[in-house]
C-alpha cells in the first residue's frame, strides 16, 4: 500500500473518529496507561537520540542555527496560507504569503528573514487550529510514539495538513507545483530538523519542567494543551518560552 493510500485511509478513519469523540473534554484521556507507556518510550528516545543531537546542534555557530531555524520556519509558513484562508483571515493570508515570497527570494530560500524587518508577521496555522477556530473540541488527549502529545482533533489535523500543505504536495505526495518537486526524504528531513531545532531551543525549559514536576507526564500535557489553545486564539503568551511545541 502506498503512502498516499495509507494517508487517505488514515484521514477517513480519523475523520469518522473525531465526529464521535469531539464532545469529550480536553482533559479526558483515551488510553492513559498506554499513553504513559509510550511517553516513557519517547523519553528514552529523547535521552538516547534527540537530546544528544540537540546539544551538539547548540554547539554550532549561531548564524548556522538561526539560518536553519529560519529555513524550516519559512517552509512551515506555507501551511499557514491555506489555513488562514480557511479561517477567513485575509490579512494573515497576505502576511504569510508575503513572508514566504520575500524570505524565499531576498532571504535566499528562507535562511534569512527580511520579511520580519518589513513588518510581515506570519502566525503558524494548521488544520488542528482551523478546526479549533470553528469550535471543534480537542477530543481526548493521548501520546503518539516519537511525535509526542496530541489530541483527536490535532491528530486528524496532522493528517489533513498533508492534503493542503504545498510542501507536502511536492514531497510526500509527489506532485509538481510551479515546476518544483521533491521526495519523502526532503519532507522528513525538514520535519526532523525542525524537531531538533525545537529541542535545542528548549533544553533548559524541558529540564526545568522535569525537575520541578511531581508528574512530568501531566506537566507536559498541561503545557501542550495550553499552547494549542493560545495558538488557536493567536496568542503569543507561551511562544517566547516554548517556541513552537508542535513538531
Amino acid at each position: 500500500m502506498t503512502l498516499n493510500k495509507i494517508s487517505s485511509l488514515g484521514f477517513a478513519i480519523f475523520f469518522s473518529y473525531i465526529l464521535i469523540i469531539t464532545p469529550a473534554k480536553a482533559t479526558t484521556e483515551c488510553f492513559e496507561p498506554v499513553s504513559r507507556t509510550i511517553f516513557k518510550f519517547n523519553m528514552a528516545f529523547d535521552d538516547v537520540v534527540l537530546e544528544p543531537i540537540a546539544k551538539g546542534y547548540n554547539k554550532l555557530p549561531n548564524f548556522i542555527k538561526v539560518g536553519t531555524s529560519n529555513f524550516t520556519s519559512n517552509i512551515a509558513t506555507l501551511l499557514s496560507i491555506p489555513n488562514s484562508l480557511l479561517q477567513g483571515n485575509i490579512s494573515q493570508v497576505g502576511h504569510a504569503t508575503g513572508s514566504v515570497l520575500v524570505n524565499t527570494t531576498l532571504g535566499i530560500l528562507g535562511f534569512f528573514n527580511p520579511a520580519e524587518r518589513l513588518g510581515l508577521k506570519a502566525h503558524k496555522e494548521d488544520v488542528g487550529q482551523t478546526l479549533g477556530y470553528y469550535g471543534v473540541g480537542h477530543g481526548c488527549y493521548f501520546v503518539l510514539p516519537i511525535l509526542g502529545p496530541t489530541t483527536v482533533r490535532d491528530s486528524f489535523g496532522l493528517i489533513a495538513d498533508t492534503f493542503i500543505d504545498p510542501f507536502a504536495h511536492v514531497t510526500i505526495r509527489e506532485h509538481e507545483l510551479m515546476g518544483i518537486s521533491g521526495n519523502d526524504l526532503d519532507y522528513f528531513s525538514v520535519k526532523g530538523t525542525s524537531a531538533i531545532d525545537f529541542r535545542a531551543e528548549n533544553i533548559k525549559n524541558i529540564e526545568s519542567l522535569e525537575k520541578n514536576s511531581i508528574d512530568f507526564y501531566s506537566s507536559l500535557k498541561s503545557v501542550y494543551l495550553q499552547d494549542r489553545e493560545n495558538k488557536i486564539k493567536n496568542s503569543s503568551s507561551t511562544e517566547d518560552d516554548w517556541g513552537n511545541l508542535d513538531n
